[in-house]
């Protein structure tokens, strides 16, 4: 009886322990929502308000001031392309990697991840430099070009780590039946390999959207993402919190709806191909 009455003790701190962490990192989301739909008076009170009427003013001035639809293409445009090319690149190079693998496969495979570690503010005066040369600053293509690298080393590992499980031989029959490089990536690795293309193209597609770094410094009004319309809402008159909170909500919207949906294949992608 004692260990019966253990054993739901420990569930039950297990689901405390659970509920309570999964509130503490909604907080932050949830208070953003609320101040969202507050006016500016409210939004810098003190104490904080937990009851209001609510408002959607914030959105309405929003979308007058900004042209949030634009902006919202523009991180669409940047996300989607990126995050096929980054496929396009990545796959080759995980699928050479994984079936033809040299001496030095491990070490540019762990060259690549080191280069995550480089904090982006290292590279931003030459790439700041080559952009502004060939003509691409406040352009979709300069934040193509740098989302799809930025990502690649992450694309690569991830397809890696899906392609080194199957079995070589598979490849092999395929061959001896005549199948060309073509026939064996669409009718064999493709099938074989659709939930770590899936789960590794959303994860990017993930990142892309949220990428605030390159796009402020990279891009303005022309091709600025929301990212670039949050931070406009930062003025040397000082922060308005309300406005703010509503610009950011329009943002992480789409992605937050787009990640609920897609959850089990962002979860495959990160606990499998990015971990195994």
């Amino acid at each position: 009886m004692n260990h019966v009455h253990l054993n739901l003790l420990i569930h039950s701190l297990r689901t405390l322990s659970a509920w309570a962490i999964t509130l503490v990192l909604f907080f932050p989301l949830g208070w953003l929502v609320l101040t969202s739909f507050k006016t500016e008076l409210q939004a810098i009170s003190v104490p904080p308000l937990l009851f209001f009427p609510p408002t959607l003013e914030n959105f309405a001035i929003v979308q007058e001031r900004s042209d949030y639809l634009l902006y919202a293409k523009n991180s669409l445009i940047t996300s989607v392309l990126s995050t096929v090319l980054g496929l396009m690149l990545a796959f080759p190079a995980a699928y050479s990697m994984a079936f033809f693998k040299g001496k030095y496969t491990k070490d540019i495979l762990m060259w690549m991840l080191s280069t995550k570690m480089m904090p982006a503010v290292g590279a931003l005066v030459p790439i700041y430099v080559l952009a502004q040369t060939a003509g691409l600053l406040d352009s979709s293509t300069a934040l193509v070009i740098v989302f799809t690298l930025s990502n690649l080393p992450i694309m690569v590992w991830m397809l890696y780590s899906y392609l080194k499980d199957i079995p070589n031989e598979i490849l092999e029959a395929s061959r001896m039946d005549g199948a060309t490089l073509w026939q064996e990536f669409r009718m064999v690795l493709l099938p074989l390999t659709m939930g770590g293309l899936a789960s590794t193209g959303l994860l990017c597609l993930v990142l892309s959207w949220n990428e605030a770094f390159w796009s402020l410094n990279l891009s303005a009004a022309k091709a600025g993402t929301l990212a670039t319309l949050i931070a406009s809402y930062s003025s040397p008159e000082g922060l308005f919190w309300a406005k703010l909170s509503a610009a950011s909500f329009m943002a992480i919207a789409p992605i937050v709806v787009f990640g609920w949906f897609s959850q089990k294949q962002l979860v495959q992608g990160l606990t499998f191909g990015a971990v195994k």
